[in-house]
C-alpha cells in the first residue's frame, strides 16, 4: 500500500448491448472446452489494448517515488492503463481491512454506496483513478463513481467499479475484493502484484447502486464484447 486515497465524486451512465464470441471447434480427438457464452479470454482483450494512443498530459509512477512510466491511454470507448496492483482497503473496517491489518488504513472511500456509508473493500471489486491533475483528468472522459472496469490478469478477466481516489501522481490500485478475484495476493501490508495488470474503464458508464458487484459483471461482459467487435 503506498497513500491513503482522497475523497472526490463524479457520475456519468449508460450500458451497450450484448454480444457473444461462439467457441472454437476443436481439432479431431481433442475434448472441447465449454464456455459459457459470455465469457471473454483474456488474450483477446489484451490484443484489442495492445498499442497505445496517450491521453495523459504525463506519466503516472505505480509506487511513491517510482519514475513516472505508466501512461493513461485512450480509445472512443475507453481509457486504460498497465501496471501494477496495490491493495486498497480503505472504507468500511472488516475482518481483513481495518487499521490493524492495514498501515495506511482510511475509513473513507471517494464513493458511497446507495445507502451513504463508504464501500466495503472486502466484498467490492473496485479500482481507485487517480486525483484530478495536470496529468490527466478522469471526469473529462465520462468517468465516475460505478464506472464499469475490466481487470485483466494473466488468464483472468474480472469486472469491478471505479470506487476510489487516490494520488494525483500514481496509478495501479484496486480494493481487496479486486485483487482476490484476479488471483493476486490481497494482503493490504505485503501483497499486490508488480507488474502485469490491465485497467479498462468504460466511458460514460455508471453501475447503480454502485455497490452490486453482480450487475457490474453483467455490465462489463456486455462491454467487453462490444468493445472487442468494434461497437
Amino acid at each position: 500500500m503506498r497513500a491513503k486515497s482522497l475523497t472526490l465524486a463524479a457520475v456519468s451512465a449508460v450500458l451497450l448491448a450484448p454480444t457473444t464470441f461462439p467457441d472454437p471447434v476443436p481439432a479431431a480427438g481433442e475434448v472441447p472446452v465449454t464456455r459459457p457464452p459470455d465469457e471473454v479470454r483474456a488474450a483477446d482483450l489484451l490484443a484489442k489494448v495492445r498499442g497505445c494512443a496517450e491521453i495523459s498530459r504525463e506519466r503516472y509512477g505505480s509506487d511513491d517515488g517510482d519514475a513516472p512510466t505508466v501512461p493513461v491511454c485512450g480509445t472512443r470507448e475507453a481509457v486504460f492503463w498497465k501496471g501494477d496492483l496495490d491493495i486498497d482497503c480503505d472504507g468500511r473496517p472488516g475482518a481483513r481491512c481495518n487499521a490493524r491489518t492495514d498501515p495506511y488504513f482510511s475509513d473513507a472511500t471517494a464513493f458511497t454506496q446507495s445507502d451513504g456509508r463508504y464501500l466495503d473493500a472486502e466484498h467490492l471489486p473496485y479500482v481507485v483513478v487517480p486525483a484530478p491533475s495536470h496529468r490527466w483528468d478522469y471526469r473529462d472522459h465520462g468517468i465516475g463513481g460505478g464506472s464499469v472496469v475490466a481487470l485483466v490478469y494473466r488468464d483472468r478477466v474480472r469486472y469491478a467499479v471505479v470506487g476510489d481516489v487516490g494520488p494525483s501522481d500514481i496509478i495501479g490500485e484496486a480494493s481487496y475484493a479486486a485483487a482476490e478475484a484476479l488471483g493476486v495476493h490481497p494482503d493490504p501490508h505485503g501483497g499486490g502484484t508488480p507488474s502485469g495488470v490491465t485497467y479498462i474503464v468504460f466511458k460514460d458508464t455508471r453501475v447503480e447502486p454502485i455497490e452490486d458487484a453482480a450487475a457490474a459483471e453483467r455490465a462489463g461482459q456486455r462491454l467487453v464484447q462490444g468493445f472487442l467487435r468494434g461497437r
